[in-house]
């Protein structure tokens, strides 16, 4: 028997297009990514250098929409990736794989004693190369603290982020915490910060006291 990719295309198509149409009916702008070709990234358009997962329209930045048309116009051919158009509706905080279990296990402790600020829960997805993307509300700068960190970058206007069922090339992105576990609420951006900034100070190693050296100890003496 002879096999074929195109069944297999027009599910992950159609799969794609409904995770798209699903942020769309709740306000997230969305843009279609270069579709997976193997281990590389192809977007149709002449010349485009980029092999990575990257926006399919070069004007993404304008035409990026929750416009259900559009989104079927887009995804009727392709098994376009769904990328998230940050800076409008929600920015995403991405970090390291150690600072988001972290803050999500602080959140779910909490959440455990009762004791978790509503503001705090929000959706949050991780790529395959354990990057996680907490989604928070729009506007707000990186606090001085997580300026300078490489563990922490915000997405904001003129930025995206992949989400799921998004396949990369290590394999796909998932929701650690999915839209509707928080009912598609956005928790504070500098609510999420501070437990970023609580979860880097635990990471810091604490200095030791080294002994004082024993002539020293007998001139305090």
């Amino acid at each position: 028997m002879r096999w074929t990719l195109r069944p297999f295309t027009s599910f992950e198509r159609l799969r794609l297009r409904r995770a798209a149409d699903r942020f769309a009916g709740h306000g997230w702008p969305v843009t279609p990514g270069a579709y997976l070709a193997g281990s590389r990234f192809a977007c149709d358009r002449a010349g485009c250098p980029t092999t990575g997962c990257h926006p399919a329209d070069e004007h993404w930045e304008r035409t990026a929409s929750a416009d259900p048309a559009r989104i079927r116009r887009w995804w009727r051919h392709r098994p376009h990736a769904v990328l998230l158009a940050t800076g409008h509706t929600f920015d995403a905080l991405e970090v390291s794989a150690f600072l988001g279990l972290r803050v999500l296990g602080a959140t779910r402790l909490h959440a455990g004693l009762g004791s978790t600020p509503p503001r705090v829960r929000g959706p949050v997805a991780v790529t395959p190369t354990a990057r996680w993307m907490f989604l928070v509300r729009p506007g707000d700068p990186l606090r001085p603290e997580l300026e300078e960190s490489l563990d922490v970058v915000r997405h904001g206007p003129g930025s995206w982020v992949p989400a799921p069922p998004t396949r990369l090339p290590e394999g796909p992105v998932r929701w650690m915490v999915a839209p509707h576990e928080c009912r598609w609420r956005l928790p504070d951006s500098y609510a999420v910060q501070a437990m970023l900034v609580d979860a880097l100070g635990a990471r810091r190693p604490v200095a030791r006291a080294l002994p004082r050296h024993p002539s020293t100890l007998h001139r305090a003496a």
